[in-house]
């Protein structure tokens, strides 16, 4: 074995910015990289020629091709490939390289718009990924629970690891975005996709004059008309805005400024965005689903239905107590700060040094 042993990470999903895995692979190779000299290894990250240098031009890169997907380049040197999600097409299945798995979550199974055919083609698939790695992390108890209920791990090992927060450093000054709300208004974030049960926030600007900024990445434009309809019933599509993917600064502003955070998805791995809202000190208001209540612990309110007049008076009654109770603010900052990237990061870095 080459010392100090060499880790190779697939940050190849980098490739789609505005993404969950964008932000993982490059939050946590980020943190990687100032820790990787203290346990004696080297990284070396797996990605598309677009992203070679973004974790500084003195790191070492392999170059991703979709011709890998049939034959793996040589991984000779290497001493562990860390396969950073489980829809991975790239494994090294024909070496003896031993290979750490991240499983996000199994949202397939609860995605009512797959065919039970096609769930059973994403477990089957997942399986055999299971099957060839050495040790499995779940980004949470949740993801770790349901890989228990729907696979027979065979006494894998297994690891829960959290994710860190975004924001470890706020932009100084942001700019104000071109579309800025002109009244108090909630923010969400997120890919327009089911899942993300997005149009059951109209509702909460009824009997108000507040507005709503929904930012991410059309996944699913039925799903976005879905949206739309629900709030033209509502008669609230004026004050609602659709900004598609943002940048940083943009992010950041609408943290910032917006009253409070809402994001009552059903099915969540981890939800990074929970702990961005919550590092910006907000109010949060999330579904009772998933990962969830695991990531906002007692620093968020929940939404137990998504009945209408039940949805709103959550909401009232939880920014009147956030006013009031003036150690809201820092238990929300608290919170966020528990889940730190360079922790993580060591986590993962003990874990390679069993599979050397």
């Amino acid at each position: 074995m080459p010392y100090p042993p060499k880790i190779i990470m697939d940050c190849e999903r980098m490739k789609y910015p505005f993404t969950g895995l964008y932000h993982y692979c490059f939050n946590l190779g980020r943190s990687l990289v100032t820790e990787v000299d203290k346990h004696k290894m080297s990284l070396s990250f797996y990605l598309s020629q677009k992203n070679r240098g973004i974790f500084g031009a003195d790191q070492q890169y392999l170059q991703q091709s979709f011709l890998h997907k049939l034959s793996m380049p040589s991984l000779k040197g290497y001493a562990v490939w860390h396969a950073t999600h489980h829809e991975t097409a790239y494994l090294p299945v024909k070496s003896k390289l031993p290979v750490l798995l991240t499983v996000h979550d199994l949202n397939f199974i609860h995605d009512t718009q797959k065919s039970a055919e096609k769930k059973r083609r994403y477990l089957n698939d997942l399986k055999k990924k299971i099957n060839c790695a050495d040790h499995i992390v779940a980004i949470s108890k949740f993801t770790l629970s349901e890989l228990n209920q729907y696979i027979d791990l065979k006494n894998k090992p297994i690891s829960v690891i959290y994710n860190g927060c975004n924001i470890t450093s706020p932009i100084n000054e942001v700019v104000k975005p071109l579309l800025a709300p002109s009244t108090s208004f909630l923010f969400t974030i997120g890919t327009i996709a089911v899942k993300k049960n997005f149009h059951v926030i109209p509702c909460l600007l009824v009997g108000n004059k507040k507005q709503l900024i929904i930012s991410g990445v059309v996944q699913d434009a039925d799903y976005k008309r879905k949206i739309i309809q629900e709030a033209v019933r509502l008669k609230v599509m004026d004050r609602i805005f659709f900004t598609g993917p943002i940048s940083e600064n943009d992010k950041q502003w609408y943290y910032q400024n917006c009253e409070a955070f809402v994001f009552p998805s059903l099915a969540e791995g981890f939800g990074l965005p929970v702990l961005e809202a919550l590092h910006f000190k907000k109010p949060v208001f999330l579904s009772e689903y998933g990962s969830l209540p695991e990531i906002g612990g007692n620093a968020a309110y929940y939404f137990k239905n998504f009945e209408y007049n039940y949805m709103r008076t959550v909401l009232e009654d939880g920014l009147t107590y956030y006013t009031n109770d003036l150690s809201q603010p820092e238990k929300a900052y608290e919170r966020a700060m528990y889940f730190n990237w360079n922790f993580t990061a060591k986590q993962y870095l003990g874990l390679y040094e069993t599979l050397i």
